[in-house]
């Protein structure tokens, strides 16, 4: 099999999920930069791609083309079952993508790079306003989710019970995110617990964006 190419930028938390999954998947894999604040996403050799002109894009080693990235990580879940990213139960399944979701469909899409950027030069919001936008609703979504978290007795170490899940890469990316804005964690005691223990791994660890060759921080 061709070896695998992720298109992705070092800082996306989306691509940062799907990092995530490949490293727990064990695998190796080509590393293409795009740099979202210089516009490579929108050069035409990437809408070829990816014609969303979003990352993270991954090319696979039978020619397909994966966008998406809850899309990528359950297709990597279903050609490598090991170690297992969503629960064996239709029950926990829906449990594990509901808690994703949270993040990835509620909290990410109104405070990723392109929304922030059309409420600065499109409503003249300064530096500052934009965190304040970014926090708001980032409370939002993780007082809810904090909420679900530790009332329920299917939490564990993790999001659902003592094995790393698709969750739980929503979760990381989302905290990473947050520590660039100034987000106060001390209202989730049980996301930052779980958060926390996240970090001692090496999968999430390899992943970070201040690990990748594009690092600028």
């Amino acid at each position: 099999m061709t070896r695998p190419v992720l298109h992705n930028y070092y800082r996306s938390s989306t691509s940062y999920r799907v990092r995530i999954a490949l490293a727990l998947k064990g695998v190796d894999y080509d590393y293409a930069a795009l740099h979202l604040r210089k516009g490579d996403q929108r050069s035409d050799a990437f809408l070829a791609l990816n014609p969303q002109g979003l990352v993270p894009a991954l090319e696979w080693g039978d020619g397909q083309i994966l966008t998406q990235s809850l899309a990528i990580i359950e297709y990597l879940d279903e050609i490598i079952p090991q170690p297992p990213l969503l629960p064996s139960d239709p029950a926990g399944r829906a449990r594990v993508r509901s808690l994703a979701d949270m993040i990835a469909l509620d909290i990410h899409p109104i405070n990723n790079l392109r929304v922030l950027a059309y409420l600065k030069n499109h409503f003249g919001a300064d530096d500052e306003a934009t965190a304040e936008w970014f926090r708001h609703w980032v409370s939002e979504g993780f007082a809810a989710l904090e909420a679900r978290l530790a009332r329920d007795p299917q939490t564990g170490t993790f999001c659902h019970g003592d094995r790393v899940g698709l969750a739980d890469i929503c979760l990381a990316a989302q905290i990473t995110n947050n520590a660039r804005f100034g987000v106060d964690m001390t209202p989730w005691p049980t996301i930052r617990r779980i958060g926390e223990a996240l970090a001692g791994i090496e999968a999430f660890r390899q992943a970070a964006p201040d690990r990748q060759p594009d690092n600028e921080t």
